[in-house]
């Protein structure tokens, strides 16, 4: 092939893996997560029970 079907194929690769894995967000929704990142909610007490059921379940003894 020729480097510039090389290039081009690269282009278009790299192209599609941002398209898939990029995640673009307005000012506002940034704010958003970073504020969720920063400041957790508590979790709810069906989480805190789901979450000792599991550690009950994978237990090894």
């Amino acid at each position: 092939m020729t480097d510039f079907v090389v290039s081009a194929v690269q282009d278009a690769a790299q192209r599609a893996i941002e398209q898939a894995e990029v995640i673009r967000l307005s000012l506002a929704d940034q704010d958003c997560f970073a504020q969720a990142l920063l400041s957790p909610a508590q979790p709810v007490r069906a989480l805190e029970r789901a979450f000792a059921h599991r550690s009950k379940l994978l237990r090894t003894e």
